[in-house]
């Protein structure tokens, strides 16, 4: 047994080593082989490789398909802080990961896309797994941030498109720029799109694809930079060992330490201790924390793709385009920057537009997929300036959609001014006439408002509009007849003249108590003892006798009128004039009291019978004397003392007049006549309510001179404010300073202004309008504007815009094809007719003789029995 055991051992030794020998001669002549026929192996690489890559694309296509959109719409003070836009970056990495866990990591991304397409100066939209809606959808903006569900977008195809792809060049671990919040840092993208034209097809869209950062990546990642570094380190030792020892040889090799060592020699140890020993410096340690940067912690790194698309129909526009959005991008370069993927070769620059790199462009944007280069790590502080909308920081552009160009002849558009866009080129711009409900122009003399308000009154005319234009100077008429002077529009211009000009004046009539119109007498009545309180500053406390007497007189000579309308003999009425014959003259009040008796009600005629006898003599003072002054004045006096008043405002706005209305002046009497016609306005707009909403004409009066008007009619002012818009009646408003309103129609004004405008002016009366927009722009900026510039801020589709600048548009530049200077003489005897203008002469000849011939009719209207009984119940 024993002498057996070693051969056993030996022979099962050999064995061992003649199979060790076997399967390195198999694996040799595997590797041979494998050599020999490498196609082979590469071509099941490749198969591998394919089917592998259909299917992760076949999946990821199944994945995208359930995606969702939302869209975010700020509001104009939208002012988010810093921790708020960092929240939102955490929920949109964590909305990223919202998938089927079959889906493949190119599918686990969320998108955010800034598009400018002319519908709106940058569209903010988010795209990203269905699953992640939820979580999408409650945004830490609070309110301020409208979130909507989007429809998919479909464009259509542009001749000519670029494509970009942004990677992060630079030191790899060093973040980007911090960007400020203030001014906003969409503001270098938002102009890079501010000169976008949509008749041109132009397009531009960013898409950032925000992908949560694989751990193994990163980890690799992490190693790779710090083997790097650790090699580095290692290298610059060495480095610094070759150095040290040839300066070390250098000095031992010098002729200074050849004599040291010579006089160190004789002496015991000199030469031993005159060795220079060479330590080799010991490699520095490597911190990661300096080596990783912004890869150190695994908290909020997230991998980005950044794509780029300019379109447009006109060949350059789209590069040009690209190229201002690649400078807009640099705002955020540092150490690290955002450079286009790609390289250049002389002339041509070779990236995402050419092969091969466009098709996977197209697949990544069409389906939303996400390839990030390996570069892409970022934190999402980094991100902060485009995880948000546009803030209030931010300037946006006006374009063609947020306000319409004007076209002449539209009645559906309102002109504005003219706006001066980012590339310079300039365009008339308009709101719509349907939203454009009060507007208010405030601004220093002289600097264009009248000019404004004249530009937007002669559009408006010439597309059919009816408007009444009120200017107590009457400059604003003879500015505007050269651009009226139209056939098509003569018989619709009417003009009220009080001003009394030349050697032979021509005056308009109107009877503020006529009944010929088919007014209601109790609404005349209110109307006429409203406009007299509110001119002469009267009130139930201050004045309660004066108003009672004034409303009793107007009553019985309203009366009288209605009797005489009724009989066909409507030249036979009373006037304003005939309140003093009224209460002073006793034959003309028992003849009028007894022929309109039973028209009267019994509140009334107990008046005149119990109350009007004990009032003493001196109290009609306070009545006759506001029209003794009017009758003093004969072009006031031709104009209110005819029965038959052609002036009917009510009439004027159903048939789409263009009334010009001229005051003689600012004084007491002129602001009694400008009250009375306010008040009329005020009746017959509300009168509008035997009409049915869609029936009833739009109408537009213009006040210039706000001041004036509103010092004789406050309330009824304010009144216009508050209800015109029920009836389809826009007030348009100038003055130049707020603060000097009535404190009623300052608050009605602004409160309703859909349209609010001012030009340049001290700061103190700029102030107030500045304040209504936040104080931007600033007072100081408002102020210090070129003549004819405005800032106005406009309702366009329900929502704000602006305020924006535009210069006021001049009249002999904008309708320069509308001028007609030689029928301006036609034209104004056009208005004069339209308005029953005649000879002052003769219509105060026809008012002398009236109170006789109203005297006349109600004495022939009232019996020779009832006139007795009159005259024993009035004496």
């Amino acid at each position: 047994m024993d002498s057996a055991a070693p051969g056993l051992t030996d022979r099962t030794d050999e064995t061992v080593t003649s199979q060790i020998l076997d399967l390195f001669t198999s694996l040799a002549g595997a590797v041979d082989w494998s050599f020999d026929h490498w196609y082979l192996l590469a071509l099941a690489v490749a198969v591998t490789w394919c089917v592998g890559e259909a299917v992760l694309r076949r999946l990821a296509e199944r994945a995208s398909a359930e995606r969702m959109a939302l869209e975010l719409v700020p509001v104009r003070h939208f002012d988010p802080g810093v921790e708020e836009i960092f929240r939102r970056g955490v929920q949109l990495a964590r909305a990223s990961t919202s998938m089927p866990w079959w889906a493949p990591r190119r599918a686990k991304t969320v998108q955010v896309r800034l598009r400018a397409d002319g519908s709106s100066p940058l569209r903010y939209r988010i795209e990203g797994p269905a699953g992640g809606e939820r979580l999408l959808s409650i945004t830490p903006f609070g309110p301020d941030v409208t979130v909507k569900r989007a429809r998919p977008i479909v464009d259509k195809p542009r001749q000519h498109t670029v494509r970009a792809e942004f990677i992060l060049r630079g030191k790899l671990t060093s973040p980007l720029r911090d960007v400020p919040l203030a001014p906003d840092p969409l503001q270098p993208l938002i102009d890079a799109v501010s000169d976008l034209r949509t008749e041109l097809g132009d397009l531009a869209e960013i898409r950032l694809d925000i992908q949560r950062a694989p751990k193994w990546a990163l980890r690799a990642r992490r190693l790779q930079l710090m083997s790097a570094a650790r090699r580095k380190e290692r290298r610059e030792a060495q480095r610094a060992a070759r150095w040290l020892r040839q300066d070390a040889g250098g000095i031992e090799d010098s002729m200074g330490w050849q004599l040291q060592q010579l006089m160190l020699k004789d002496k015991p140890g000199g030469a031993a201790a005159g060795r220079r020993l060479v330590m080799p410096p010991v490699p520095r340690r490597v911190e990661p924390a300096e080596v990783l940067g912004k890869l150190t912690d695994d908290d909020h790194l997230v991998r980005v793709q950044l794509l780029v698309m300019c379109a447009s129909n006109t060949e350059g526009r789209a590069q040009a385009r690209l190229a201002q959005l690649q400078a807009a991008f640099d705002v955020f370069g540092g150490r690290s920057r955002w450079a286009m993927r790609g390289w250049r070769l002389g002339p041509w620059r070779v990236g995402a537009d050419q092969w091969p790199s466009r098709r996977g462009f197209e697949r990544r944007w069409n389906l939303g997929h996400c390839h990030p280069p390996r570069a892409n790590w970022v934190r999402l502080e980094e991100l902060t300036g485009l995880l948000k909308p546009p803030t209030v920081h931010c300037r946006m552009p006006l374009l063609a959609g947020d306000l319409p160009n004007f076209v002449h002849g539209d009645p559906e558009l309102l002109l504005q001014g003219i706006y001066r866009g980012p590339d310079g080129r300039e365009r008339l711009v308009a709101t719509y006439a349907e939203e454009t409900l009060f507007e208010v122009g405030v601004g220093k003399a002289g600097g264009g408002k009248t000019e404004r308000a004249l530009a937007q009154a002669i559009g408006w005319a010439h597309a059919g509009g009816g408007l009444m234009f009120v200017d107590p100077h009457r400059d604003s008429w003879p500015r505007a007849t050269t651009f009226l002077a139209h056939e098509t529009l003569m018989p619709r211009i009417a003009l009220i003249d009080l001003n009394g000009l030349g050697t032979s004046p021509r005056v308009s009539s109107w009877n503020p108590l006529g009944m010929h119109h088919g007014q209601a007498a109790h609404e005349v009545v209110e109307a006429i003892a409203d406009a007299y309180s509110s001119a002469l500053g009267w009130d139930d406390a201050t004045a309660p006798r004066a108003i009672t007497i004034l409303t009793a007189a107007l009553a019985v000579l309203v009366a009288v009128n209605e009797t005489a309308c009724q009989a066909g003999r409507p030249k036979d009425q009373a006037t304003i004039f005939h309140v003093r014959a009224l209460l002073t003259d006793a034959v003309f009040r028992k003849a009028a009291l007894a022929a309109v008796s039973g028209r009267l009600d019994d509140e009334t005629r107990s008046w005149w019978q119990v109350v009007f006898p004990t009032l003493p003599p001196d109290a009609f003072a306070v009545v006759l004397n506001p029209i003794s002054r009017l009758a003093a004045n004969p072009v006031t006096r031709a104009f209110l003392g005819q029965p038959v008043g052609v002036y009917n405002i009510r009439a004027a706005m159903d048939s789409r007049m263009i009334v010009w209305v001229c005051p003689g002046g600012n004084g007491p009497t002129d602001r009694l006549l400008t009250a009375l016609l306010a008040r009329d306005l005020l009746r017959a707009v509300r009168s509008r309510r035997d009409t049915r909403e869609e029936e009833r004409v739009p109408f537009r009066p213009y006040f210039d001179e706000l001041i004036t008007l509103t010092g004789a009619s406050p309330e009824t002012i304010a009144a216009m404010f508050e209800d015109f818009r029920k009836y389809k009646c826009q007030v348009h408003g100038m003055t130049q300073l707020l603060a000097r309103l009535p404190t009623p129609v300052r608050l009605s004004l602004v409160q309703n202004a859909s349209t609010l405008a001012t030009t340049a002016g001290s700061r103190s009366a700029i102030a107030p309008i500045t304040a209504e927009w936040g104080d931007s722009p600033s007072p100081d900026r408002v102020a210090t504007m070129e003549r004819f510039e405005h800032y106005v801020s406009m309702n366009v589709h329900g929502r704000r815009v602006g305020p924006v600048q535009l210069r006021g548009p001049h009249l002999d530049k904008v309708f320069a094809a509308q001028a007609r200077p030689q029928k301006v003489r036609a034209l104004e005897q056009a208005a004069l007719a339209n308005a029953g203008a005649l000879p002052l002469r003769q219509v105060t000849e026809l008012v002398g003789g009236q109170l006789e011939r109203v005297t006349a009719f109600v004495c022939e209207l009232a019996p020779a029995s009832a006139d007795s009984v009159s005259a024993r119940e009035y004496e």
